[in-house]
């Protein structure tokens, strides 16, 4: 008999299951239904995606892998695979991740990976809207691919979910509407930059008592989002951003002292960077030659909250924002709990995490596993089909999943993130691991803490 998928998962998918079903009894204009009496699969406006019998299930990951970035990317597509390991089949199903996508940091890559995996599907003879292939994509690194990657993946009726992006743009503006670059089916598990910037906006101002700071970012929508979303959050509080500029993200352009004596001019007490390396690595090192930026302090933010960049001798004394990390025994309804996800990764690679959102990444390839199972429907001969607006409708009505970085609930817009930012202290270049367990303040759901 043709039926829904009934797998007795812990508690986390018994709360989308839940939740689907109060969306769809709540909003009459919403197309939520997948079946016809619960028995007979019709389905929705995006059509669906097939298993066959004994076949793998396929998501794809879009990740920077190649570059100066490769080393966020590749954290990430870790997080991936132990998070497929530690799930296991999905109704009966093993998953493939198949071959992982560049998306190079860019919008050139995000708009090619993205190509590339629905380049993937293949229409079902005799269908009007059945397709095999992927069924969502995890990713991108960088919220500038993400921008070019999600109207292709959005018009195609999947879903992204990133364990990075944090750009305010990608979700919802300051406003509670939707950001620029927001559509459908788009979702994170990251933290929103409205809520970093505001974070240390508020340590620089109450805790560190500067009155006067500057800003720079290098156009990304990450970087631009939180470095603008730092600077409105400081003239909220009274504050002076003397300067608020950009630096060329290109790694040709190694010299960064037009850029810093146009900061210099301004003479911020601090300074806020949330950019990438390599960029980052030319500021720090040559800042301490502007006549007028001695004593400056230094801020920078996960972009750059890398073991590669805390190693420069010149980031002595500078503060980092990030993700609080401090997970410890946060469990997955995979059974796992961040420290366990630690050691499994140091057995699997053989080293620590080198960036921060590793974990984050984990809870994006769970949280869609979970919900594809919560939904699939089986045929009589053990064929599998998950509808697509089905599960976009799933994914934005979770509420109290369980993940190794908090407990995660998704907005109309796609923010789910637990979101708590912590900043450190980084007193030596030489014992990384203290630095960035360094934590001097933090901040979750506006309360602050020190330390």
């Amino acid at each position: 008999m043709s039926r829904r998928i009934n797998i007795f998962r812990p508690l986390g998918v018994l709360l989308i299951v839940l939740a689907l079903v109060a969306v769809a009894c709540g909003d009459d204009d919403a197309v939520t239904t997948t079946t016809g009496g619960g028995d007979t699969f019709t389905p929705g406006a995006l059509g669906y995606i097939e298993v066959a019998p004994g076949a793998p299930l396929e998501i794809r990951a879009l990740q920077s892998i190649s570059g100066d970035t490769s080393f966020l990317g590749t954290d990430q597509v870790r997080g991936v695979e132990l998070a497929i390991a530690d799930y296991g089949d999905v109704a009966g199903h093993s998953v493939s991740l198949g071959t992982v996508e560049d998306d190079l940091c860019s919008a050139e890559g995000g708009q090619a990976g993205a190509q590339n995996i629905l380049a993937q599907l293949a229409p079902i003879a005799g269908t009007d809207n059945g397709f095999t292939g992927p069924l969502g994509v995890i990713g991108t690194t960088c919220s500038g691919a993400a921008r070019a990657a999600l109207p292709l993946l959005s018009a195609a009726g999947s879903v992204l979910i990133s364990g990075s992006n944090t750009g305010p743009s990608m979700t919802q503006s300051p406003f509670g509407t939707a950001g620029e670059n927001y559509a459908p089916g788009y979702y994170r598990t990251a933290h929103n930059d409205l809520f970093q910037g505001g974070a240390v906006a508020r340590f620089a101002y109450n805790v560190l008592g500067v009155r006067t700071v500057g800003a720079i970012h290098d156009g990304d929508p990450y970087t631009d989002g939180l470095a603008t979303a730092f600077a409105d959050a400081f003239t909220e509080l009274g504050g002076t951003v003397s300067v608020y500029t950009a630096t060329i993200a290109d790694p040709g352009d190694t010299d960064k002292t037009a850029v810093l004596t146009e900061v210099a001019a301004g003479a911020p007490e601090l300074v806020f960077f949330p950019i990438f390396q390599p960029a980052g690595d030319f500021i720090i090192q040559q800042a301490g030659g502007i006549a007028g930026l001695e004593d400056v302090i230094w801020v920078g933010a996960d972009g750059i909250l890398v073991d590669d960049f805390l190693a420069i001798p010149e980031t002595e004394g500078m503060y980092f924002s990030g993700p609080d990390l401090r997970f410890g025994t946060n469990t997955s309804l995979t059974g796992k709990s961040y420290n366990d996800f630690l050691a499994d990764y140091e057995a699997a690679y053989g080293l620590t995490p080198p960036a921060a959102f590793h974990a984050h990444t984990y809870d994006a390839t769970v949280l869609l596993l979970s919900t594809i199972e919560a939904i699939a429907f089986e045929e009589p001969d053990g064929t599998l089909k998950i509808d697509r607006q089905a599960l976009r409708d799933a994914l934005t009505a979770t509420s109290g999943f369980a993940g190794v970085t908090g407990t995660l609930s998704c907005d109309a817009f796609g923010d789910c993130a637990s979101q708590t930012i912590s900043i450190i202290h980084h007193e030596d270049p030489s014992d990384i691991a203290a630095s960035k367990a360094n934590v001097v303040y933090s901040e979750a759901a506006g309360v602050a803490a020190a330390g």
